[in-house]
């Protein structure tokens, strides 16, 4: 069962089915006058809908409401204000702090599951937790106006919402240093070029390519769409004749299930 719609709004969220094509499902982060800023709850409720998404839901964006994607973790938190609905962050002696920042990850972490195809469609700023909600994504369209940067470090923090393997994998180990160790801020073009954004179009085109390439992933057949994820995602794991024996297991187990009829 899906989480109700007020339970969401109050974590700043909201979830819309069958948007923006039936098969699919959007995930909007809805705090505007926040900038979309996360909080302990923001991610909690992402998880929630990573647990309870209905099974024929086969691709979901996730998108920011507003002028930003996400202006990142709410800083009144790390000031230690009280912020209306949210318990103060706990303290890093606590035993269960880690286990603590594992529940936050899972709000992320669903998003590259067998299951589904997630896109992040982002304009403006995508700071911090923005950044790496981005990057939890399987892929990333970005409009002309979106800003990318990793600004963890500069509060005394390390990126830990699952950001870094990514990162990394996509732009290398030197540049994701120097893009977590200065905080700076990278432009569409340039995040196109380190290959964090699959796609940059004008900002007023940016529902409409989603659109296209969300119609263009559930054009698709649901199981083979499933299992060439999966293949790809061992890919860089494996060495070329892993691969290659990867790819033999995935095609039989594909072409037997239809068989089957599985």
């Amino acid at each position: 069962m899906t989480p109700a719609p007020a339970d969401l709004a109050r974590a700043g969220l909201r979830l819309d089915l069958d948007q923006p094509a039936p098969g699919a499902a959007t995930v909007t982060l809805s705090r505007p006058e926040r900038r979309n800023a996360m909080t302990p709850g923001t991610w909690r409720g992402l998880a929630a809908i990573g647990r309870s998404l209905p099974p024929g839901v086969r691709v979901v964006v996730i998108r920011g409401e507003g002028p930003a994607f996400s202006a990142g973790i709410d800083l009144r938190l790390l000031g230690g204000e009280e912020v209306a609905g949210e318990d103060p962050l706990p303290s890093p002696a606590d035993p269960g702090f880690e286990d603590w920042i594992a529940s936050c990850q899972e709000g992320f972490g669903w998003l590259r599951g067998p299951s589904i195809v997630s896109v992040a469609a982002v304009h403006g700023h995508a700071i911090g937790a923005g950044f790496q909600l981005a990057l939890a994504c399987d892929m990333r369209v970005l409009a002309d106006d979106a800003r990318l940067s990793m600004r963890e470090p500069t509060l005394g923090l390390v990126p830990d919402l699952l950001g870094t393997k990514p990162l990394v994998d996509m732009a290398g180990l030197p540049r994701a240093l120097e893009l977590c160790l200065t905080g700076r801020s990278v432009a569409a073009g340039e995040a196109r070029a380190l290959r964090i954004a699959e796609l940059v179009v004008p900002a007023g085109e940016l529902d409409a390519a989603v659109g296209d390439l969300v119609a263009a992933i559930l054009a698709l057949d649901p199981d083979t769409a499933r299992a060439t994820k999966e293949l790809l995602a061992q890919a860089p794991g494996h060495t070329l004749e892993q691969q290659a024996a990867a790819e033999r297991r995935v095609q039989a187990a594909l072409q037997r299930g239809r068989l089957t009829g599985r």
